[in-house]
């Protein structure tokens, strides 16, 4: 075989696996749905716990002279 066609094949072989591996674009996928699940849990507990942080504050406020 001549050089050039060994390149070729090469150069094909090399797009073939890049396109055919899509694990790194499912692993992707999944840090990005986890990530976002972990930021809903955080956002929720910062509102669930914001009103009775602020509850705790005015009672505070209102003790003070």
């Amino acid at each position: 075989m001549s050089s050039l066609m060994v390149s070729v094949i090469s150069f094909i072989a090399g797009v073939k696996d890049r396109f055919t591996n899509e694990e790194k674009g499912a692993t992707a996928v999944e840090y990005g749905l986890l990530v976002a699940l972990i930021a809903a849990i955080i956002v929720g507990t910062v509102v669930t716990l914001g009103t009775d942080v602020l509850k705790g504050f005015e009672t505070v406020e209102k003790a003070l002279p």
